[in-house]
């Protein structure tokens, strides 16, 4: 036994050091939890500024204002990796939404998520001799034979989530590529979930390593989390899309099973998982509003946003603008049909939680429809025209 002046001095010195840490990583966590000491305290403030400046929800249009006028009577195929995949189908809807306004033709092709099936709508895609093919979030690899095909029948490519970097690509040939950063919204979700757990959290992972786009953006990811030594990746769970309804319920039991309440936080590259993960926490007992909290990689779906604002196994996504990414692809073959480059924008991340949704179920930042009828109907944004067909 110590002493009582000799206890008294270690009682002193854990309240110190308490303090010093507590002093060191600023304000604390936003985390529900309670505050929790942080090994990170220079991370752990630059995630917080971050996180703050991402959620911010008065982003207005900040894409092109000039271009080219409607090129007339032109037709698309959007050729989807699965329907299933709602960011897919958003971009689909704002596709089909755009080309309305600019009066051309589209079809949707459902490639139904497997090799074979995205294979035959290529071919058909090809077939069909469109004015432009967009290639709907799948690796355009597996169909060099059917891209070549578009190439020689001078069949322009754009690509959503099809390569990891926005822009045009020459390997695979894509007149451009429609995506966010990979790199800044695998940072986004890796610093929220820094940032919300004060430094201190136990990460599982969710990706599909079969979509290369994907793969890194998960891998972008854990390198994130890496930065904070006292966040800990208790697993990283390899889960194809089209197979995620039927296994992540039984992966998520596994999960609880393996490591318990020690599992605080999970980021996956897809909002999806989280609606085949909440019927297996919740038969676990599982509170709706966390832990684990849960933030989407991407893409922002409606579903997504429900689960968000009703705080049901969904704390957090990083959305894509959806539907002004789908207006984006129509005006890009534009650009494309009147021999101009691609327009080199690149949405900016957004996160959202239930405290700045407002209620919605989308996000697309303002003025977007606008400024491209602008430019459809004139050359110049600002002046909304809607097109007939």
């Amino acid at each position: 036994m110590y002493p009582y002046h000799k206890t008294a001095l270690v009682a002193a010195a854990l309240v110190t050091a308490t303090a010093a840490v507590v002093t060191g990583c600023g304000n604390g966590p936003s985390s529900a939890t309670g505050p929790a000491p942080a090994g990170c305290p220079a991370v752990l403030q630059q995630a917080k500024e971050a996180v703050r400046a991402a959620e911010r929800t008065d982003a207005s249009w900040n894409g092109p204002t000039s271009g080219p006028r409607a090129v007339p009577d032109k037709s698309l195929v959007y050729v989807a990796q699965t329907m299933t995949n709602p960011g897919v189908a958003g971009v689909a809807k704002g596709v089909r939404e755009a080309a309305e306004a600019i009066g051309w033709q589209v079809r949707v092709i459902d490639g139904e998520g497997t090799p074979t099936g995205i294979q035959a709508a290529f071919s058909q895609a090809v077939t069909l001799k469109p004015s432009g093919i967009v290639i709907g979030g799948f690796d355009p690899r597996p169909t060099s034979r059917q891209a070549a095909r578009a190439e020689a029948a001078g069949i322009p490519l754009i690509g959503w989530h099809a390569v990891s970097s926005p822009g045009p690509s020459t390997s695979p040939e894509l007149f451009t590529n429609i995506t966010t950063k990979v790199e800044d919204v695998a940072r986004i979700s890796a610093d929220w979930v820094i940032a919300r757990s004060g430094g201190a959290a136990g990460v599982v992972v969710f990706t599909d390593d079969s979509i290369p786009f994907a793969r890194t953006k998960s891998e972008l990811i854990k390198e994130e989390l890496a930065t904070c030594s006292g966040v800990e990746l208790l697993s990283s769970e390899n889960i194809p899309i089209p197979d995620a309804s039927r296994r992540t319920p039984q992966q998520v039991s596994s999960l609880l099973s393996r490591f318990g309440d020690d599992w605080t936080y999970s980021v996956a590259i897809n909002d999806l998982y989280f609606a085949d993960a909440a019927p297996a926490l919740r038969a676990a007992g599982k509170p709706g509003s966390g832990p684990p909290f849960n933030i989407g990689a991407g893409d922002g779906d409606p579903s997504a946003f429900q689960r968000i604002n009703s705080r049901q196994f969904q704390s957090a996504t990083v959305p894509e603008p959806l539907t002004q990414q789908g207006w984006q692809i129509v005006d890009e073959f534009n650009r494309a049909f009147a021999g101009r480059p691609a327009s080199g924008y690149v949405a900016p991340v957004h996160v959202v939680t239930a405290d700045n949704s407002g209620g919605a179920t989308s996000w697309d930042p303002r003025g977007y429809r606008e400024a491209y009828e602008g430019i459809w109907s004139t050359g110049t944004a600002g002046r909304r025209a809607r097109l007939g067909p």
